[in-house]
């Protein structure tokens, strides 16, 4: 630690940190556009400008090391001013200078109201100009659908390129030009290809880089905001949303620096036009092959005469990629009343099952964990497309330097480097028997890692592969290391938001029961529940009941249409890959007759004559806990034992030889609210003519 003294208050900081770090440390406020904790510095504005005493000029103090700072007489500690006039006319010649060229589109700029160009010309700038030359003029860039530019009130900051090159691992923006012709452009003017690519509009300091589709919708102040969690992945990104009415008009990213840091993907942050595109807002019943709009009652009447002349065991309940804990726990309970061993929250057919114990489905690490690790095996999985926040976690520590990184399975663009050792199981085999070069650099790091992704795991022999990767993660030392026995590096990589959650509280199949895969075959059920499972292809004959938000596959094929609540209309809990338990909060309500799932469940297992013992949403969750404690402490990780792994490990089984497949084949249309979305529509045909010209 190293002492200096700021604004008459001694602080201890790290001598690594710099200036402004320090100063911020002793409760000093500093001004800055370029300077960004997660990014390199540039030292561009220059706004950050404090005094060090027995220096004849202002410093930039954000691109100063407290190392470098030398100790005042008779060794005493160094002295930093950050309200002297020095300061304040280095400040306001700084901002003077920005303005220069800063067109005054303050009243119709989409920034207003969050720029900090605009806040800190209140309070460090002066009343008037001595500039009077014509402003700039600079032509708008189109960089796709997602980000609106107006280079002219551009400050070259550099916050977008640095963003792009360093976090996103893409070269799509730089700089041209030098001085007052510098531009900030995709060069050739093409779309942006990264999945991160929103953030730059958060980055940006003024306005510059605002939403393209939330352009001119609404002013900051106009909106509620919701504190919550996204759905569109496994990592449960921490997420603000903003709505007006009862309308969703933007999501933001909030920081959690356990889970996203403060980045989300441009699915999580664009998805929000989907939420009211193609919603189900009354229940449906198919009559002569056509859905028609009918009442609760009627669709209720309808499934109960359905079920009273089937046997349990053809009753079978499939839970989908977005379903909260909550509802699954109803809808398990409903299943066991009646009698019925047929459900499944793995309709990708994925093998994880909560009898091989938490440490069998879970990123065991934690996603923080990726920043200790020294070695990395991916298999089966493209996490850039199935986790784009995690990936960008991957490449931030593959930066840092001394992450070798292995990889299995298809070969994919990551954003990262990566030795490739194989295509499939065989190449595993390998790792085990210790006949592959990799072996020894994961074997001499201190904290190996293995990531598992469902490109692996939902193949017909995913057992067999889970197998194979728990006999790699002891041979190679993965877990239970003699140096460091709490260190557990066997990570899953979910791509559902409610795998987890739905293991956790048992939603597979009872004894004798069919999983997913085998109740959608011709003749298997002759009831079917599809809790917003739409990525099923249901076969003639069987009786499919639909709850859900939106009118996709599954209610395409339904003969009774139930309508649900998207996860912004409904409190709910999900656990996210890593077994984080966090909570979704209601930012608005659902549209027209459409209810939250669990209470369209207690509804129906009363007309069922099976009804559910809870009548609120807290008499549901007090018997989920009762039987779950664990899930009941949100925001804490659940416990696993990466000891049970040696079970999966004995298993004994053999796996095909076929390579792995990646498990996305689109990374913005994964789900019915991406499907409906027209923003993500756009961005799915821009991704597929870049890849197609890739290819060529």
């Amino acid at each position: 630690m190293t002492k200096l003294i700021v604004d008459g208050r001694e602080v201890d900081v790290p001598a690594g940190a710099t200036l402004l770090q320090a100063c911020e440390a002793a409760g000093a406020e500093i001004p800055r556009f370029c300077f960004h904790e997660r990014l390199s510095i540039a030292g561009n504005c220059r706004m950050c400008l404090v005094e060090v005493v027995g220096e004849p000029k202002p410093v930039a103090s954000c691109a100063r090391s407290v190392r470098d700072l030398r100790p005042g007489k008779d060794n005493a500690p160094p002295v930093v001013n950050t309200r002297t006039p020095m300061v304040k006319k280095a400040r306001e010649g700084v901002m003077e200078f920005l303005l220069i060229n800063h067109p005054l589109d303050c009243p119709i700029c989409d920034q207003g109201g969050e720029c900090d160009l605009q806040d800190q010309a209140m309070a460090y700038g002066v009343s008037k100009t001595r500039y009077h030359e014509n402003k700039r003029a600079v032509e708008d860039k189109n960089i796709g659908p997602l980000v609106k530019t107006v280079m002219t009130r551009c400050i070259h900051c550099t916050r977008c390129v640095r963003f792009t090159a360093e976090v996103a691992g893409v070269g799509d923006l730089g700089a041209i030009g030098r001085g007052e012709d510098m531009e900030i452009t995709t060069y050739l003017e093409a779309a942006m290809g990264s999945e991160l690519q929103g953030n730059i509009i958060d980055l940006c300091p003024v306005g510059a880089l605002t939403s393209k589709p939330f352009a001119f919708q609404a002013r900051p102040w106009e909106l509620t905001k919701t504190e919550t969690i996204d759905v569109m992945d496994a990592v449960g990104s921490a997420i603000r949303v903003d709505a007006r009415g009862n309308e969703v008009m933007r999501i933001m990213p909030r920081t959690n620096d356990a889970v996203n840091e403060e980045w989300i993907s441009d699915k999580t942050r664009f998805i929000w036009d989907g939420l009211k595109s193609q919603r189900l807002d009354r229940p449906y019943i198919r009559d002569n092959g056509r859905l028609r709009p009918a009442s609760f009652a009627e669709a209720f009447t309808l499934i109960a005469s359905k079920i009273k002349a089937t046997q349990g065991k053809r009753i079978g309940a499939i839970a989908g990629d977005l379903a909260s804990v909550e509802e699954m726990y109803a809808l398990k309970e409903l299943m066991n009343a009646l009698n019925s061993p047929n459900i499944d929250c793995r309709p990708d057919g994925t093998k994880l099952h909560p009898s091989g114990g938490r440490a069998s489905y879970l990123f065991g690490s934690g996603i923080a964990g990726i920043d200790k690790a020294d070695a990395l095996l991916v298999i089966g999985s493209n996490p850039r497309r199935e986790a784009a926040v995690l990936n960008a976690r991957i490449r931030k520590r593959w930066r840092a330097g001394g992450f070798p990184i292995g990889f299995i399975g298809t070969k994919a663009d990551t954003a990262w480097d990566y030795a490739y050792l194989g295509a499939g199981p065989e190449t595993l085999g390998e790792m085990v028997a210790g006949n592959h070069p990799f072996v020894q650099t994961m074997k001499a790091a201190k904290h190996p890692m293995i990531i598992i992704g469902q490109g692996a795991l939902s193949r017909v022999d995913g057992a067999a592969v889970l197998s194979l990767a728990a006999k790699a993660a002891l041979a190679l030392g993965v877990i239970g290391r003699s140096d460091d026995a709490g260190w557990n590096g066997f990570a899953v990589l979910h791509t559902a938001a409610s795998r987890v959650g739905g293991l956790e509280i048992g939603f597979v199949p009872g004894k004798d029961g069919l999983d997913g895969r085998a109740m959608i075959r011709q003749g298997a059920l002759d009831v079917l529940f599809l809790l917003g499972a739409d990525e099923v292809a249901l076969s003639p004959g069987t009786f499919a009941v639909y709850i859900g938000s939106h009118g996709d596959d599954g209610a395409q094929a339904a003969d009774v249409v139930l309508p649900g609540a998207a996860y912004t209309e409904k409190s709910g809990i999900y656990v996210n890959t890593e077994g984080r338990v966090q909570q979704t909060e209601r930012a608005v309500f659902p549209p027209g007759n459409a209810r939250e799932d669990w209470a369209i469940l207690r509804a129906l297992s009363q007309t069922l004559e099976a009804k559910l013992p809870f009548d609120s949403l807290a008499q549901l969750r007090q018997a989920l806990f009762s039987t779950f404690p664990d899930l009941a402490k949100t925001g804490s990780r659940l416990i696993a034992d990466p000891a049970t792994l040696s079970k999966i490990a004995d298993m004994g089984m053999s796996a095909d030889k076929a390579p792995f497949n990646e498990a996305i084949d689109d990374f913005y249309l994964t789900n019915p609210i991406a499907r409906a979305s027209a923003v993500m529509a756009e961005c799915a045909r821009l991704s597929t003519m870049r890849m197609t010209t890739a290819a060529e």
